[in-house]
């Protein structure tokens, strides 16, 4: 009957939480201790409450039970789902306090907040550089490995990045998504289009440290610079 009333007679006696079950007080004590008694029969991982162990498991298995009812898309949690279902119905509810803007995810706002503050929490062991997110690190990663995770199902060659990859897969579809807002050329890739620009703004950002010449592209700069050595690229 505890449940139709507001009485909750079970006290923590560390931090004097009350609760209406004992049972969850039982479950709430956990916090003040370091037992762990669930424990994961796949990874023998362990976890203070049951359902933190229900949801690890979800990743053994590959369930995704709760499913988007818009776009279909499914997720392990609720709490997920909750935080994808934002995008559907345009809901920000998460506002900086510096600038006031406002996003629909925390850890969206948490990530804009470095912009504010500059932290960069996440480094390379290799070269100590300094990353503001840990996404970006383990791109930058990489770079110190030989390996290329990301493979085209078409022709099989392999990049350090998925970004890469799906820029390089416009090749084999003919898209060419990137036009040129002077003359309406379209290209594959943002980079040729910028490199195309150049055209148009008449701009050689590369300049040769010997004479002073100018280039539009750097390709072109390094053919120069071979005049001013003994080197023949070609």
């Amino acid at each position: 009957m505890l449940i139709h009333t507001d009485d909750k007679p079970y006290s923590c006696d560390v931090c004097s939480k009350c609760f209406k079950l004992k049972s969850t007080l039982q479950q709430h004590f956990l916090i003040h201790t370091d037992e762990k008694p669930y424990g994961c029969n796949k990874c023998s991982k362990c976890f203070k409450l049951k359902s933190t162990l229900q949801q690890h498991f979800l990743i053994h298995t590959g369930e995704k039970p709760y499913g988007c009812n818009k776009c279909s898309k499914c997720f392990k949690l609720k709490s997920t789902l909750q935080q994808h279902f934002l995008i559907h119905t345009g809901k920000k509810p998460y506002s900086c306090n510096v600038c006031s803007k406002c996003v629909n995810q925390k850890f969206t706002l948490q990530r804009h907040m470095l912009i504010h503050t500059g932290n960069k929490p996440y480094s390379c062991d290799v070269c100590s550089k300094c990353f503001k997110l840990k996404s970006t690190l383990q791109r930058h990663i990489l770079i110190h490995t030989d390996d290329k995770p990301y493979s085209c199902d078409v022709c099989s060659k392999c990049f350090k990045l998925k970004s890469t990859l799906q820029q390089h897969f416009l090749i084999h579809t003919g898209k060419k998504p990137y036009s040129c807002n002077v003359c309406s050329k379209c290209f594959n890739q943002k980079s040729t289009l910028q490199r195309h620009m150049l055209i148009h703004t008449g701009d050689k950002p590369y300049s040769c440290d010997v004479c002073n010449k100018f280039c539009r592209q750097k390709s072109t700069l390094q053919r120069h610079l071979s005049k001013h050595t003994d080197d023949k690229p070609y």
